[in-house]
């Protein structure tokens, strides 16, 4: 389905920027790759379709014989998983990550045990998050906005 709303996104330094016609299915992917793709528990991804490079041009990384992902070679963003007809981007890349929401997850035997648990973690609270919230104050990101320039 093609979507009302600009599905855009890219990189974190925004030398890679890319626009896509729809977006399908959202999962979240435990398999080894992703973990280490994602230097994370999992990799959030979503299928798409029509998608248009619109600056730069990503670098591929072959991660198996049969799949490959693409990424921003200045600063390391994942931008997708792609092979034998299928192409995912990340998430997280997305100028707007709410518009996939994941909906189901794969390759469950590799989960990680730590994933189990995260949503019972303590959420800081009280000074800590009120220094949390000071030293977020003074930052200044680098990283490119959420929208094309």
């Amino acid at each position: 389905m093609i979507s009302a709303t600009p599905i855009t996104g890219g990189c974190q330094c925004g030398a890679i920027r890319y626009r896509a016609q729809s977006l399908g299915r959202a999962s979240i992917c435990h398999c080894r790759m992703c973990q280490k793709a994602f230097g994370s528990f999992f990799g959030p991804l979503v299928t798409t379709e029509g998608l248009v490079w619109t600056r730069g041009p990503p670098a591929r990384f072959d991660s198996s014989n049969r799949n490959w992902r693409r990424f921003c070679a200045d600063c390391g963003t994942p931008l997708t998983y792609e092979g034998e007809g299928l192409l995912e981007v990340s998430i997280g890349s997305l100028d707007n990550p709410d518009l996939a929401m994941p909906e189901v997850q794969v390759n469950a035997l590799a989960t990680r045990r730590a994933f189990a648990m995260l949503a019972d973690l303590p959420v800081r609270t009280g000074e800590a998050a009120a220094g949390d919230e000071a030293w977020n104050a003074g930052v200044v990101s680098n990283q490119h906005p959420d929208h094309d320039t």
